[in-house]
């Protein structure tokens, strides 16, 4: 179905989505992830230092960052000069679990990798930009270890993407963009890896509850488009 707010973009069409990769060279593995206007830029660095809660166990670690970048939003985002605010700390913790769910980290022992998501341009989605480039970026980190012989065996046991859906003007929609996301009745952020079981599913009544068929519907949407999103994360693989 067609919507006529969304420049020709049917309700279960992905915005526009583009990842290029290796284009800053200073961490292990980087992709500027583009879906519509919304830009994160996601670079994963290796380090040997381990944290002890993760090495007592014979691990290693993964873990993410997560910063608006001041000129992303109109008007600018004000630096926080210590320490980010409340909600970048819960979207770094989301976007670190969702890349530690598909990490056997008994084979990263001796190594953590930092994926660092730094939003450039923020129109919607960037949560589920993050984590989906962020894993990119983190399969190139990886796979640079393996072929330099730092790691005997893939820690990685599969791939991880997100997407969001909501509901907006009494439409179900994927892929919400800033002016969707602002008005949506209901608002919902899916993570998947690639056997297609849930990661983790946030689901709010922004404005009203909604129904086991509304969220039914809302999967079904979130699930195809993350099929389109693991096509591209295989792509990008292929260009590493």
């Amino acid at each position: 179905m067609k919507n006529s707010t969304r420049e020709g973009r049917s309700n279960d069409e992905l915005r526009p989505l583009s990842a290029e990769i290796d284009i800053q060279t200073a961490g292990s593995g980087a992709v500027l992830m583009t879906m519509g206007e919304t830009r994160v830029l996601c670079v994963a660095s290796v380090s040997t230092s381990v944290p002890d809660h993760a090495a007592n166990r014979g691990w290693g670690w993964v873990t993410a960052e997560y910063t608006m970048l001041p000129y992303s939003t109109i008007p600018r985002t004000e630096k926080r000069p210590m320490r980010p605010d409340g909600r970048s700390v819960e979207i770094q913790r989301l976007v670190g679990r969702s890349l530690r769910s598909i990490a056997d980290l008994s084979r990263l022992r001796g190594f953590s990798i930092t994926v660092d998501c730094d939003v450039m341009k923020a129109d919607g989605g960037t949560r589920t930009a993050a984590i989906t480039g962020g894993y990119i970026a983190l399969r190139r980190a990886v796979d640079l270890l393996l072929a330099g012989g730092g790691l005997a065996e893939d820690p990685l046991k599969g791939a991880v993407a997100a997407v969001s859906a909501g509901i907006v003007d009494g439409e179900t929609l994927l892929d919400l963009e800033y002016s969707e996301d602002s008005r949506a009745t209901v608002d919902m952020n899916v993570v998947m890896d690639d056997s297609f079981n849930y990661i983790e599913v946030q689901g709010t009544g922004e404005m009203r509850p909604f129904s086991r068929k509304e969220l039914d519907t809302m999967l079904a949407m979130a699930e195809s488009g993350i099929r389109a999103l693991f096509e591209l994360q295989k792509s990008c693989r292929g260009r590493f």
